[in-house]
């Protein structure tokens, strides 16, 4: 019988753009040994750019949108992940008792410009945080 996957959870504020590339990135290389899960101190919209730079990768987005942690309020998970200051000063206490940890990624939403001129940094921190997400969990801790 196989094990049972490993939940990780990870949180930014508007769960738009770096905490979802982080849960598909995760769930794309990692899946076989986690269940990966994203949320946001508020609920938006995912980010068109972040949807693209994943896409160039041939990660399948088509289940990604926008939450609030809330929804998972009471749900267990083995890591819960902050990716932004904001969200690491929220994180509810509900996630409790798990291992807990912050790695903050520069947030690309924030660049000014065309979108020509904004994806390099969409890519720059998507593979920032491919390369964390494979060093921290790849590893199969």
């Amino acid at each position: 019988m196989d094990a049972p996957k490993r939940r990780i959870l990870f949180l930014c504020t508007h769960n738009s753009c770096r905490s979802q590339m982080a849960e598909a990135l995760a769930n794309h290389y990692l899946g076989d040994s986690y269940q990966v899960f994203s949320a946001g101190t508020e609920a938006t919209q995912v980010n068109l750019l972040a949807l693209q730079v994943l896409k160039e990768l041939e990660i399948d987005c088509s289940a990604l949108y926008s939450k609030k942690m809330d929804v998972y309020a009471g749900q267990p998970f083995d890591y819960v992940v902050t990716l932004c200051g904001d969200a690491n000063e929220k994180c509810p206490l509900f996630f409790g008792g798990v291992e807990r940890t912050h790695h903050g990624f520069d947030d690309p939403s924030r660049i000014h410009g065309s979108d020509q001129e904004r994806i390099p940094e969409f890519r720059r921190v998507r593979d920032k945080i491919k390369c964390w997400i494979m060093d921290y969990f790849g590893g199969d801790k």
